[in-house]
């Protein structure tokens, strides 16, 4: 049950908090604090519509798309290290070292192209991500000693000619 102070009122009128005052003006009548106050409020609201009038005019021109040379290019140099990592032996010992690398790689090609919407579509770039996300996923859950397993290896290589195909396509 509730405590009979906070049910029962006050006979007692309630005391009104004193005003803000501001850091940059010195302590004066409420009236000037209230004024100073106001002309702050005006001078930022005319500042902050200026900036949103004039933003277009401040863009940043967006980065250019990459090239089809260029995606072609690092797109077969992922797809060698794909290749090379998991056909690697799990009792090399620079199995680590690769699937970190092939790890990186792979994260920083799919940062760079996932946002291309030129590139979405394509069936290189569809398989291609989804050969990375099995490759990643297996290490991620099994450690990079993992070897993969025949079918989900056997589907990778699949999709890895794919890519090449569509590659040497334009597509």
């Amino acid at each position: 049950m509730a405590s009979p102070t906070l049910i029962t009122p006050t006979t007692s009128t309630p005391k009104l908090l004193p005003p803000i005052r501001s850091k940059l003006s010195p302590p004066s009548s409420s009236t000037t604090t209230t004024t100073t106050a106001t002309t702050h409020r005006r001078n930022f609201l005319s500042l902050a519509a200026v900036i949103s009038i004039s933003s277009p005019l401040l863009v940043i021109p967006a980065a250019l798309a990459a090239s089809d040379e260029e995606y072609t290019k690092e797109t077969q140099e992922v797809i060698q290290k794909v290749r090379n990592t998991i056909n690697m032996d799990k009792t090399d010992p620079n199995i680590a070292t690769a699937v970190a690398e092939l790890r990186e790689t792979s994260n920083s090609w799919v940062a760079k192209y996932r946002r291309e919407k030129a590139l979405l579509g394509r069936l290189s770039f569809r398989d291609m991500y989804s050969a990375l996300n099995a490759v990643s996923g297996h290490y991620v859950s099994f450690g990079p000693t993992s070897p993969i397993p025949a079918k989900r290896k056997t589907r990778i290589l699949e999709e890895i000619d794919s890519v090449e195909k569509a590659l040497s396509r334009g597509r």
